[in-house]
């Protein structure tokens, strides 16, 4: 009986280590860096000229975002590790038309790739992709980015895109925080 109530104590320790919920980065900066690269992105902004809007080619997924709300902690921290993966992607593309500072991008595609990073280490096991979330991605490369020539205005249109983004995955992932 002892042996059952120790093998019990000792699974739920080894569970609850690994589960996404204690994972302590997540908890402690994984809002403070969305934070400083939503900033990095509002100072991106500042240099920006256009206000236009995106085709109605590339909707913004809010059904991927109603699905990810319902699901796993561990499928939720997966979900926005790829957010933030796709946008790395995105902002390591040809950006010499923005009128950004170069070490601005840098810092933002350093924090993001961080988060990502953090966030998979959060995640017990390799998490299948989301082939829709990825298709967006590529439709926002190739219908504003390639299409308008990776020009100025392609690229507010990008950084808009990002900053929603980096918004929902905040609204997302905080139920997943503890409040200690």
């Amino acid at each position: 009986m002892m042996y059952r109530i120790v093998a019990a104590c000792l699974f739920l320790g080894l569970f609850s280590a690994g589960s996404s919920l204690s994972c302590r980065w997540m908890d402690h900066k994984f809002k403070q860096h969305n934070e400083e690269t939503l900033n990095l992105l509002d100072a991106m902004a500042n240099n920006s000229t256009n206000s236009t809007e995106l085709e109605d080619t590339v909707v913004f997924p809010n059904h991927l975002y109603r699905q990810a709300s319902k699901a796993s902690a561990e499928e939720k921290l997966a979900f926005t590790a790829q957010i933030l993966e796709e946008v790395a992607a995105l902002f390591e593309e040809d950006h010499s038309s923005a009128s950004w500072e170069e070490s601005t991008v840098r810092n933002l595609l350093n924090i993001v790739n961080k988060q990502a990073e953090e966030l998979r280490s959060c995640i017990g096991s390799h998490k299948k992709k989301n082939k829709k979330l990825r298709m967006y991605f590529k439709r926002l490369s190739h219908h504003i980015l390639k299409q308008m020539g990776h020009s100025a205005e392609a690229w507010e249109l990008i950084r808009k895109e990002t900053k929603d983004h980096l918004m929902r995955a905040e609204q997302l992932t905080s139920s997943l925080c503890s409040t200690h």
